[in-house]
């Protein structure tokens, strides 16, 4: 009788066993299955947005000062914040903060519609900056002029004003300056916007034989110009937004306007970024009549009338190192006629209502032939 052959297992060696076990191919869902799970994600977060625009409304009707709780920067910016630092993407901090903000906007809509006036026309970078503190809900009303908003807001046409107060290139803007020794407005807040100049145009870089901006942008711009091109025409506008316009209706113009302003009058970018300085930024001042509480960082201004005698301006800036205040910025302007002299713009850190500060403005005061407290309010940080 034949032996049943047995079956002989095979021998696996050491390099074998080493090897990690082949991956459990998952089979993808398909496109059709994704779908109702993001209606349903949307379902849910419908219902959150509603139940948290609700709480926030209800948190500003309940506050003693409606019309101040309409305007708190310091907690718009904290909130903004504390979300983007609890996600780990894939949404970017940039989308969250634009989410976040018409949430906010939302909200103070359905309380009451906020006016804000800002220098025109709109995808300026003044519109940048109000969209980026008041949120598209807003009314938000374009000027012609930095005076225009100034007036508007001292006439009651609107709660709220956002004007262009410092570049990191060109320094002070002269106009906004001018404006608070004439109208009796404070600073609310402020708003750093990056700027990022572009070349704009709907023909191609070697037709453009004019270029439109507003003086401040082909400042910010002179040295790439001259080195890129010298031999075109340059025109001063009022604003980069209506210089977007001109490029768009005139053959062979160009404009120095924001990429936003580019992609709203259909123009090409031809260069970008051409501000010589790369960290090109703006600050806008909040202008109104709120007095703003003390935020734990921020800053205030003032104008400052000393007699026009040696040592005055000495005596007086020794008040700010007396107390430990930094003051960040000054600024002199000859009186007008027929008076002589100087009015001083100061900015430093702290907030009036501050012991320190208190002090120092007490000492200042008795120096000053002027003095006028334009307004404490929170720092913020730059935006792109």
């Amino acid at each position: 009788m034949a032996k049943k052959k047995t079956a002989t297992k095979k021998k696996t060696t050491a390099a074998e066993r080493s090897k990690p076990a082949a991956p459990v191919r998952r089979k993808a869902p398909s496109s059709e299955a994704l779908l109702p799970q993001i209606a349903k994600l949307d379902q849910q977060i419908v219902k959150l947005l509603n139940d948290r625009t609700a709480l926030a409304v209800e948190w500003i009707s309940t506050q003693e000062n409606v019309r101040q709780a309409l305007f708190t920067p310091q907690i718009d910016d904290s909130m903004v914040v504390a979300v983007q630092q609890a996600s780990s993407g894939p949404v970017s901090s940039d989308a969250l903060r634009a989410i976040y903000r018409q949430l906010i906007s939302s909200a103070r809509r359905s309380v009451r519609t906020q006016r804000v006036a800002y220098l025109g026309p709109a995808h300026s970078y003044s519109h940048q900056a109000a969209i980026e503190r008041f949120g598209e809900s807003a009314d938000l009303i374009p000027v012609t002029t930095i005076a225009s908003v100034f007036e508007e807001v001292n006439r009651g046409h609107a709660e709220f004003g956002i004007v262009p107060i410092e570049n990191s290139t060109d320094g002070r803007i002269v106009d906004t300056l001018d404006m608070f020794t004439r109208l009796p407005l404070r600073i609310c807040g402020e708003v750093q916007i990056s700027v990022q100049h572009n070349l704009v145009a709907k023909c191609s870089r070697s037709e453009i034989v004019e270029v439109y901006s507003k003086p401040q942008a082909f400042s910010q711009c002179r040295n790439w110009l001259n080195r890129h091109m010298p031999h075109v025409r340059l025109h001063d506008v009022t604003s980069t937004s209506t210089a977007a316009q001109l490029a768009r209706d005139k053959p062979g113009a160009a404009a120095i306007a924001s990429s936003k302003a580019s992609a709203e009058y259909g123009l090409n970018v031809i260069a970008e970024s051409i501000q010589d300085n790369k960290n090109n930024i703006t600050r806008f001042a909040v202008i109104g009549d709120l007095i703003s509480n003390p935020s734990g960082s921020d800053r205030t201004a003032l104008l400052l009338q000393i007699p026009h005698k040696p040592g005055a301006l000495a005596d007086a800036l020794a008040i700010f190192k007396e107390n430990k205040i930094n003051l960040s910025w000054i600024e002199s302007f000859p009186l007008r006629q027929p008076e002589t002299g100087y009015l001083f713009f100061l900015d430093f850190e702290g907030h009036q209502k501050d012991a320190k500060v208190k002090k120092a403005l007490e000492s200042l005061a008795k120096q000053a032939v002027r003095l006028e407290i334009l307004g404490s309010y929170p720092r913020c940080d730059m935006v792109n």
